[in-house]
């Protein structure tokens, strides 16, 4: 085999121009593949032939299978040392079933003596070495950005497809280059609406269509109204309707379940889960909503509409002018965030055998692996197994401080776990060919030549914009290598490599702890590669200069600091769980635990309150804070909505009836209000309740009340419930704070 150059090894070894989706051709003796290309604006098909596959650890194990497949036998002595090819996947499910009966294994069993991608897109892909897009930009591809409002009982939170009277009332779409259309439900009746938003769709034929919450809402809305009038989603390019099955979503210790759609020939991406992704390493969202999203991003006109969800029916009916206003914005919003939150899928797009849709959901530990395979299939080796699961001690995570800092730095080893792979240079012990680490030194050397080329002057706003989102996928992908390792399901794992790359990292980090102390500075919290500090005090631009270069001089070879934050102010609650004051005055709220859901949204607006005022050296102000809220809370003048919690049903109120009976469930606040209201709710219904009562500890499912019954004629809300919340969370934050306001002379302004 030839040595593979770098390029090859990140973009592929066949380079196909404007390639913007790929699509399975079944054929009765031979299968084919629809290649859909972009050149110049203008979109073509090609066919190619198309050989399913699967890997095998022994090649008797389809001996006796029926058309008898294509056996390549693989170099190399790890398990799956046997690649067996079909001419259609038709052949390939057969070959499945068998191996299946025979073996008693299913192909997701670690144990099973074969294995096989299950995407047909990505095996060709992968064995083809093509990747999408090849020269275009983001800009170059045709989007469809789509957004509905819809109807509800107003007795209910949450509109429900499934109810006969929740109709949609607009479609609203936009390409997000100028041409908008909103779908009315006032000229409209519903099936009209259906039908013309499928005829738009085949006249202006995206790319891609995108929306925000689409997989969880939009799209199933849409599927479950189009059925219930008989009208057929011809929304492929080939005019089949939407493909759809249950999926789940993994981002950082969250699940989210939720139904994936696809389209012929077309690509469908929710913004609502890649912000969710986004989330992960930013952690500035408060909620993960297009307007929240919006806003952080900037995006949000100053003049734009807002209506509550419960009152958009209302305003459908009551004030037309409002309701389009409304859902133009929204639409307009999405059609704004989505470039911002493709920007680094579409990169990792340019690199990895897999559609953009799947580089959307998929996680980090499995785009390594399939540049992996992809150079294992190439070169025609044999594909390790899974080492089984074990434990092993994770990266360095300390609290040193809780309470209020001023004048916090933070400070970011640059790529910790990566640096230190290198500098040890050795690859998993299941990675003969060596792949890993020159994965890993390529994509590094890619990400510093695309940060430069990011910041010449000379490129344009767009080609400049692609280099660094380049640059900041290839950060993603490359501090991702040292979690790869540690996976279970990783076919290169290898827990001894990663029990000693984390164990240097703890040295690391504590030596910087260490250095932090002698030079005068006062560690605050450590999580896995990065150190919010205070400073001595006193240093001037100067002297902090001085401070910095000290401090990085201690470090091992190959190992890079950079300070990365200043911040006015800190206050740390707990582990991963603080505020940061940033230097416009904008507070930030890091960690779930000042995010929580599980706070009444009275709860969160006084908890962001204190920490304002904490934050910017206004506590004084808190005493007086805190009984303002009481007096409204005992007074009963907030809002039914501050006090109510929202919870979604996963299940009808009668299965869960029946589980509680049965014993598995214990009583839950939202399922008893459902059964009590004597409303028909269904799974998938938002159930918003208050409580009840005029004492502070009260079984909550027994004085839980449906918002939406709420009467502020006679209020029953429980006063003492709430207050004694209320109180519960001012105390846990005054703990924090000791009394004494003003530290020593010679310690740095922590307190």
């Amino acid at each position: 085999m030839k040595p593979i150059t770098r390029d090859e090894l990140v973009y592929g070894f066949t380079p196909e121009p404007g390639l913007v989706a790929v699509e399975h051709a079944p054929r009765e003796t031979a299968d084919a593949m629809t290649l859909f290309l972009r050149r110049d604006g203008q979109l073509s098909t090609r066919e190619e032939p198309f050989s399913p596959f699967l890997w095998l650890t022994k090649a008797d194990s389809l001996a006796d299978f029926e058309p008898a497949p294509e056996i390549v036998r693989l170099a190399g002595e790890n398990p799956f040392r046997v690649l067996a090819r079909f001419p259609t996947w038709a052949a390939l499910e057969r070959a499945l079933g068998h191996l299946r009966k025979t073996t008693g294994r299913t192909p997701s069993d670690p144990g099973a003596p074969y294995f096989v991608l299950r995407d047909p897109v990505q095996q060709f892909l992968l064995d083809t070495g093509r990747t999408s897009f090849g020269e275009l930009l983001l800009p170059d591809l045709k989007f469809l950005f789509l957004d509905i409002e819809t109807d509800c009982d107003p007795a209910r939170e949450f509109s429900n497809a499934d109810r006969g009277e929740d109709r949609i009332l607009a479609i609203a779409l936009s390409d997000g280059q100028g041409w908008e259309q909103i779908l009315d439900g006032h000229a409209l009746e519903e099936k009209a609406l259906l039908k013309k938003f499928v005829e738009i769709v085949r006249q202006r034929d995206p790319d891609v269509v995108a929306g925000h919450n689409l997989f969880k809402f939009d799209l199933p809305y849409i599927q479950t109204r189009a059925r219930r009038h008989r009208v057929p989603l011809a929304l492929g390019r080939d005019g089949s309707p939407p493909e759809s099955y249950a999926s789940r979503f993994s981002v950082a210790e969250r699940t989210v379940a939720y139904t994936r759609y696809h389209l012929f020939g077309r690509q469908v991406v929710d913004t609502y889960l890649l912000a969710l992704a986004y989330d992960v390493s930013h952690r500035a969202l408060e909620t993960h909503t297009l307007k929240t999203v919006a806003k952080h991003f900037g995006v949000a006109a100053p003049n734009r509409t807002y209506i509550e969800g419960r009152q958009i029916a209302a305003t459908y009916r009551d004030d037309p002018g409002a309701f389009l206003r409304y859902a133009a914005d929204d639409i307009r919003e999405t059609a704004a965030i989505a470039p911002i939150l493709l920007n680094a899928p579409f990169a990792q797009s340019l690199i990895l055998p897999l559609p953009l849709e799947t580089v959307c959901l998929r996680g980090n530990a499995g785009k390594i692996e399939s540049l992996l395979l992809r150079e294992y299939l190439r070169a025609r080796h044999s594909v390790p197994a899974p080492e089984p699961p074990r434990s092993f001690e994770g990266g360095y995570t300390d609290l040193f401080f809780e309470g209020l800092a001023r004048d916090v730095h933070h400070c970011d080893v640059r790529s910790l776990y990566p640096s230190i792979l290198l500098r040890e240079g050795r690859n998993p012990r299941n990675d003969p060919l060596g792949i890993f680490l020159q994965l890993l030194a390529h994509l590094r050397d890619f990400r510093i030549d695309a940060k430069q080329r990011a910041q010449d002057p000379a490129l344009s706003p767009a080609a400049a914009g692609r280099w660094d989102a380049l640059q900041a996928t290839f950060k993603i992908l490359i501090n991702s290598f040292y979690g790869y390792l540690g996976f279970p399901q990783a076919r290169f794992n290898d827990y001894d490599l990663a029990a000693g790359v984390t164990e240097q990292g703890r040295d690391i980090l504590r030596g910087m702890v260490a250095k932090l102390r002698e030079l005068g500075a006062q560690p605050i919290e450590i999580d896995t590669d990065g150190i919010y500090f205070t400073p001595p005090t006193g240093l001037d631009e100067q002297a902090l200069a001085r401070f910095q270069k000290e401090f990085r001089g201690h470090l091992p070879a190959g190992i890079e600091v950079e300070f990365d934050g200043h911040f006015p102010a800190m206050f740390s609650y707990k582990m991963k769980n603080y505020a940061l004051l940033e230097d416009d005055g904008t507070v930030i709220l890091k960690g779930a635990a000042l995010k929580s859901r599980g706070l009444e949204p009275y709860q969160r607006d006084f908890l962001r309150e204190w920490l304002t005022l904490t934050l910017h050296g206004r506590a004084e102000e808190i005493p007086a804070m805190v009984a303002r809220r009481r007096a409204e809370v005992a007074a009963r003048k907030l809002p039914i909505a501050a006090l109510a919690k929202t919870e979604m049903l996963t299940d009808s109120p009668a299965t869960y009836q029946r589980k509680r009976e049965a014993g598995g469930k214990s009583r839950q606040p939202a399922y008893e209000v459902a059964l009590a209201s004597g409303r028909e709710f269904q799974a998938g219904d938002a159930v918003a309740y208050y409580v009840a009562g005029d004492k502070k500890n009260v079984p909550v499912h027994a004085h839980a009340k449906l918002a939406a019954a709420f009467d502020p004629a006679h209020r029953d809300e429980n006063v003492a419930f709430y207050l004694a919340k209320l109180d519960a969370l001012a105390k846990k934050l005054d703990a924090r704070v000791p009394e004494t306001a003003e530290p020593a002379d010679d310690q740095p302004t922590l307190f």
